[in-house]
């Protein structure tokens, strides 16, 4: 799928444009020079203009810096100074219909306080990451009331802010069909489902633990107002556990597979904080935990090597790692140590579990030789 830079860049060859600058120093520390360019024009702040100087500045279409450009980014008040080579209109006009991202706020009553101040917050960081791919303005938030209004300090005219339900803006857009992300759904998110006009994402913040299973309430909404809704979740290797739950880097997950081609696995790593990695890697070590019976007393021991291999795909560092083993009350030895002290010991089934057994004498010896 091609991102408004594509766009920009597209047009401007067509033009004969291989380079272009900037009037003033803005977009200079840009980490997407054309991007943020075409965000601009879009938004109708500026437009292309030719100059009969060169400019001090340049890029070119790749965002490489270059010697000065007789096309530059400048400001509308330039109109009447300056030859218009590309405007606000016509690059409108070249515009893909990208899909929606909706927040659905049907649920924001349910929400304390702060758990509201963190979705409004999370709402503009999912605007900041649309802006990266798209111009920002396909984020809309619906049933927005007064008091989101009041509490969301982004930018309300260049984002789609629905008073609504979910249900009525698709009917005035005509779209039929949207796919809700739900980790309670049975089928994972696939290329296959980037064809639909818009991707609805629940406005939950769940700090108190009340709103369990909100989201497939939401889909119920839409559901009895005729609208398809195709349920979809987003694995981490099978499971949902370990996948980011804020609203923003969910649409960041999406965002690098539909734009980017990624996939999920890797999609879920880049957008994966230590916090939601610790998640995961409580479940996954007590997997590899081998029971130690010495004298009564039990120790549960895992592979001081399992760091190297979890770290790969989830995003962890090495005190995250100790950390989730105090947790759980885990011990991590090299794999060689461990090796030895199955060696010395004798497997057993004690309750109906596993152990190796090891006899004093036995770990005297042992602890003599470390």
């Amino acid at each position: 799928m091609k991102t408004l830079a594509d766009v920009f860049r597209d047009v401007l060859k067509e033009k004969g444009v291989e380079s272009i600058g900037t009037l003033s120093k803005r977009f200079r520390k840009s980490r997407d020079k054309l991007q943020d360019m075409a965000i601009e024009i879009v938004h109708g702040k500026g437009a292309v203009f030719r100059i009969p100087e060169k400019t001090a500045v340049a890029w070119d279409l790749e965002g490489k810096m270059v010697e000065g450009s007789h096309y530059a980014y400048a400001p509308l008040c330039m109109a009447e100074k300056f030859e218009p080579v590309l405007t606000p209109e016509e690059l409108r006009r070249r515009l893909p219909s990208w899909p929606y991202f909706i927040i659905d706020l049907y649920h924001w009553e349910k929400h304390m306080d702060k758990e509201k101040g963190k979705l409004c917050l999370q709402a503009i960081q999912c605007y900041g990451l649309l802006k990266r791919y798209f111009t920002g303005s396909e984020l809309t938030i619906t049933w927005a009331n007064g008091e989101f209004k009041r509490m969301f300090h982004g930018p309300l005219d260049r984002i789609t802010v629905y008073d609504g339900p979910t249900s009525e803006f698709l009917g005035e857009k005509g779209i039929e069909e949207v796919v809700l992300l739900d980790p309670w759904a049975d089928e994972v998110l696939s290329k296959g489902d980037f064809n639909v006009k818009a991707f609805v994402i629940g406005g939950i913040v769940d700090i108190a633990g009340n709103k369990r299973k909100a989201t497939p309430e939401i889909a119920g909404e839409l559901e009895k107002e005729g609208i398809k809704v195709r349920r979809r979740k987003i694995v981490l290797k099978g499971d949902v556990i370990g996948v980011p739950d804020r609203i923003n880097r969910i649409l960041g997950i999406i965002l690098k597979m539909m734009v980017e081609g990624k996939g999920m696995d890797e999609a879920v790593y880049e957008m994966q904080e230590p916090l939601h990695a610790r998640w995961r890697l409580r479940k996954e070590l007590p997997k590899h935990a081998i029971r130690y019976r010495i004298d009564g007393k039990t120790y549960r021991v895992v592979e001081k090597e399992l760091f190297d291999e979890y770290s790969q795909w989830l995003k962890i560092r090495w005190e995250d790692f100790i950390k989730v083993l105090r947790e759980l009350n885990l011990t991590a030895l090299d794999r060689r140590r461990i090796h030895h002290l199955n060696k010395i010991s004798n497997a057993r089934i004690i309750n109906g579990k596993a152990y190796r057994v090891i006899l004093l004498k036995k770990a005297a010896l042992l602890c003599y030789n470390c």
